[in-house]
């Protein structure tokens, strides 16, 4: 049971409560998710089981693929449907294609400000907490990046529109709606949301929390994915026979104790092998191999 586990969440669930659900379930108290999702979305979940909550800070760079639902006209506090509205507006003047080029703009590196109704911190306390508080506070404005969106359904008359996105980590799609709203002069708001890709995970090989949890721990077992297999950007390296010994006890090999078989794609960070053996995870910096994670 050392390994990540790929959930569908369900809607109406924190990703908070799948862990606890699990903790109960496997009664291991060292489980924590990846990504964390709205109470009112559902999809990919990735939850780290034991020692594999240690590569969590991993996933930082996988792309991350959403179906989501918005609603033009209306504009809320959470900047969704669940939020208290705060304006209404027509929406007859606008046609398809205002709304095509509207989501044609929306792509590439752009700024975006997170929702004050969300979990980011300010001041050591979630932005969420203190928007309900009705404090006065700012949010900074991050840099993300639209990798691709596509508008999959387009009720122009009932000011509905579906779409599919693909961003980078600490993209709020709640905000894409309200971004979107804003330059159509009408407002929206996020009404559905699904998380269908999360880096390695996707939604068709995800399993039901319920589900999950009514097997057996034989059953289980065969859903928890090895460690390793979901780090895919970061690169592979083979270590030595004689090097295997000073890594598991944190020293640090130079270039003639190793081999780069694949390139990392984030932070110079290298899987660690020995022959089939997972070790753990390092850092290549100036030709020496720096342990990071000791795994095995």
């Amino acid at each position: 049971m050392k390994g990540v586990i790929n959930i569908n969440k369900p809607g109406d669930w924190t990703s908070q409560d799948i862990c606890a659900k699990l903790r109960g379930r496997l009664h291991i108290k060292r489980i924590g998710h990846t990504g964390t999702l709205d109470p009112m979305a559902t999809g990919v979940l990735p939850v780290c089981i034991d020692k594999a909550t240690r590569i969590i800070e991993y996933y930082d760079a996988d792309k991350k693929r959403y179906r989501a639902c918005m609603k033009l006209g209306i504009r809320t506090d959470t900047l969704d449907i669940t939020g208290e509205v705060l304006e209404t507006a027509a929406y007859t003047g606008i046609s398809e294609e205002d709304v095509i080029e509207a989501f044609k703009a929306y792509r590439g590196r752009i700024s975006q400000v997170p929702p004050k109704y969300s979990a980011l911190k300010i001041g050591g306390r979630r932005a969420y907490e203190l928007a309900r508080e009705g404090k006065d506070f700012e949010i900074k404005t991050r840099e993300i990046e639209i990798f691709s969106n596509e508008i999959l359904r387009l009720d122009i008359e009932h000011g509905e529109i579906e779409f599919d996105v693909s961003c980078s980590k600490g993209t709020y799609i709640r905000t894409i709606c309200d971004d979107i709203g804003r330059a159509l002069g009408c407002g929206a708001v996020m009404t559905a949301l699904e998380r269908t890709e999360s880096g390695y995970f996707k939604l068709e090989n995800a399993v039901d929390i319920e589900e999950l949890c009514s097997m057996s721990d034989e059953e289980i077992a065969r859903h928890v994915i090895p460690m390793d297999l979901t780090l895919e950007r970061l690169g592979v390296v083979q270590l030595d026979d004689f090097r295997v010994k000073a890594f598991i006890n944190g020293n640090s090999t130079h270039s003639n104790g190793y081999r780069i078989d694949a390139e990392s794609e984030f932070n110079n960070s290298y899987k660690v092998y020995n022959a089939s053996e997972f070790l753990g995870i390092a850092r290549v910096d100036r030709g020496e191999l720096k342990p990071e994670k000791i795994l095995v």
